[in-house]
Order: structure tokens, then sequence, then C-alpha cells
């Protein structure tokens, strides 16, 4: 078993992901895992940043297949004993004027920036090592989402009280209430991507408390944050930051000094903790 450090960004084949992988390659002292759904755009962006000198490497992950998630986590297991830097920027967004009927787009959006997500948290959170980091990519429309549902659904949303159970609940109630045509009636953005950034960056929050509460002594921070305004495939060619400044502030999280014992639990955003 390696004695070697290693991060592993999912989603990291092109755009932010990708950007955070780069500027890992240069700061992080260890291996790098870029990984992604297709194994031949994952070794094309691999290839990529051996042309810039770095050294990253290749895991296959699906974050949308339990089975592939496991993989990955039987290879740390297995290589390194664990996991000390972990990177959830997997992520997916339909245009906005896909004609995609909302309820499929709510369905495909939810399964794969919160259920995906979550499911790589819950297989690999327990790899996590003492003084590791995990960063979980949200968006600062989680907060213009969260402002735009009900008083009700706002005070869920905020608790510092709220399980992980009760927002999975939460969530599945969003993707049937789109179903049945009633999502806005219920309190609901009309909002299939804010609502699925709102479960990330809620779902932070409860893993940070679970790591105070199970694992005080192991130092491990745990945050969401917004990359920004980005020109990638999703957010398109007019916004603001290139990838490599939109990579910032997560790797600044990923590589938080092993004296740091903040942020942590926070939802931050060019690298200030802003308020949920």
């Amino acid at each position: 078993m390696s004695s070697v450090q290693v991060a592993v960004v999912t989603g990291a084949n092109k755009g932010i992901g990708l950007a955070i992988v780069r500027a890992l390659c240069r700061q992080f002292p260890g291996d790098v895992y870029l990984t992604c759904r297709d194994p031949g755009r994952g070794q094309a962006a691999v290839a990529q940043l051996q042309q810039e000198g770095l050294r990253p490497l290749f895991h296959q992950l699906d974050i949308d297949d339990l089975q592939s998630i496991r993989a990955l986590r039987d290879f740390l297991k297995d290589k390194y004993g664990g996991l000390n830097v972990l990177v959830n920027n997997a992520g997916i967004a339909f245009k906005v004027h896909d004609t995609t009927p909302f309820a499929v787009q709510a369905e495909v959006t939810l399964k794969t920036n919160f259920f995906g997500t979550r499911n790589v948290c819950t297989e690999l959170l327990p790899l996590v090592k003492p003084y590791g980091r995990v960063v979980n990519v949200s968006s600062m429309v989680s907060s213009s989402a969260l402002r735009g549902c009900s008083q009700e659904l706002q005070q869920k949303f905020r608790s510092d009280s709220i399980t992980e159970e009760e927002l999975v609940q939460l969530m599945a109630k969003f993707v049937e209430d789109t179903k049945r045509g009633v999502h806005e009636k219920e309190g609901w953005p009309n909002t299939a991507y804010g609502v699925s950034k709102i479960g990330v960056t809620v779902l932070s929050r409860i893993q940070a408390r679970l790591l105070n509460e199970q694992r005080k002594g192991d130092h491990v921070l745990l945050n969401a944050c917004c990359p920004g305004w980005v020109r990638t495939d999703m957010a398109g060619p007019k916004a603001t930051k290139s990838p490599d400044e939109g990579a910032e502030t997560p790797v600044y999280l990923a590589l938080l000094p092993s004296s740091a014992d903040a942020p942590h639990g926070q939802f931050v955003s060019d690298k200030t903790v802003k308020p949920w």
C-alpha cells in the first residue's frame, strides 16, 4: 500500500474540473486523479495536461453508477489506504432554452447533481484520512434558489438539525412535485439546477456536522463552494471567469493547511464564507 497522498476530482475531463486537476497537479504533494465517465475523454484530458508537463492519473468514475463509485472506493482503499482530498465537481445543467419537459429536467438534474454526489460521499467519506479536505462544488444559484423557496422550505434548508434522510426526502419530493405539476404550489422555485445545488450545499452542512460529532479529532474540513460564473460548456462563452479562475476557490479549500480549523461546513465563494 502506497504512503503517497492522493487527491480525487470528479467530472474532471473539461471545464472547472480539468482546471482543478491542473492546479492540484502543480500544488498538491501527491497523486492527483482525474476522473470522469468516459475513459476516452478522460485519457485525452490526461494527455493534454501531460503536454503541459503535469502528471495526473486517470480513473473511470460515473457518479450515476453505484458500481463505478464502489470500484473507485476499493481501488483507493487497496492502493492508498484511503483518501486525502476529494473534490465533488461532477454535475450537469440543462440550457436555459432547452425544451425538455421540466419534470424530466428535474429528475435528470437531481439524479446526478444531488443523488450522485451523495452516493460518492457515502462511499468515499469514510476513506478520508485525518486532516483530509472535502470540497463539494455547489453554486451561487443555490442561494438565489433558496430565496425563491417558500418560508417553510427555507426554514428546513437553513436548519442546523436537518438530517440527511430529511434532505433526501425533500429532494425526492421536489422531483415528484414537478411530475405532478404542483412544484410552485408546494413552494419550490422554477429551477431544477438551483434545487439540486440547494441539496449539495445543505448536504455539505449536514456532513460537516456529522464529522464534528463522529471524527472531531481527525481535523477533516468539508465545505461547499461556488466557483463563480465560469466560461464552460455549462455557462457559455459570456461568463466572466476562465476555468482556471473558477478553480481558485475549490483548490483553496482542497489545500487548506493542516493547521486550519476553518472554514468547515460553510458555503464559500471567492475564498470568502457567505451566509446561507
